[in-house]
């Protein structure tokens, strides 16, 4: 009979998710995955195999929480304007240290640093950046068919232009101030 394991996965994938945000996946080390999970290297690799399939579990894990977070923010009751400026709002207080822990987005930061020369990345973050896409466009056409916005745009274009603003500010986070995103966010919602 196999041994119960003597840890919860999950909270050594949330562990592990700290150490490679606060560093990315080249510099965080195996020591520094012992000491943000308390597990021993015998007992990491026993269970994730390796370095880079914790990451990659890290990411999926990024993707079912904060992903389908903001998705139901998008899928919710109100005026689409307002829901689409709540995400990109959150991402403004999140990058500009209003919401504690701001480090980045997991997703950008993996496809900064790995996008285009990991395969396995590369279809992980596409698939959070294209979760979010769908995610706008079908507020959008939700929102075309109930008159919010004009019968001539185009859903699928908008929720590309706005899958490129919050991304965009993911990466001017990391050096732009608060009025500035929000600027930016001003701006988006003019446009729609």
């Amino acid at each position: 009979m196999p041994r119960a394991k003597g840890f919860d996965p999950d909270r050594v994938v949330d562990a592990a998710m700290a150490a490679f945000w606060d560093k990315g996946y080249a510099a965080t080390s195996a020591q520094d995955l012992v000491d943000h999970t308390g597990l021993g290297r015998g007992s990491l690799y026993n269970t994730f195999t390796g370095k880079h399939e914790l990451f990659l579990e890290c990411l999926r894990r990024y993707d079912s929480e904060w992903a389908t977070r903001q998705i139901a923010v998008l899928e919710g009751d109100g005026p689409v304007r307002e829901r689409i400026r709540t995400v990109l709002m959150t991402v403004v207080d999140e990058e500009s240290g209003t919401i504690p822990a701001h480090r980045g987005c997991l997703a950008v930061n993996a496809a900064i640093e790995l996008g285009g020369r990991d395969p396995e990345v590369t279809a992980l973050t596409r698939r959070i950046f294209g979760r979010m896409e769908d995610g706008f466009r079908a507020a959008l056409e939700r929102a075309r068919r109930d008159g919010e916005i004009g019968a001539d745009r185009d859903p699928k274009a908008l929720g590309r232009y706005l899958i490129n603003a919050m991304y965009g500010l993911r990466v001017l986070g990391k050096t732009a101030d608060r009025p500035a995103m929000v600027d930016i966010v001003d701006t988006t919602m003019r446009l729609l």
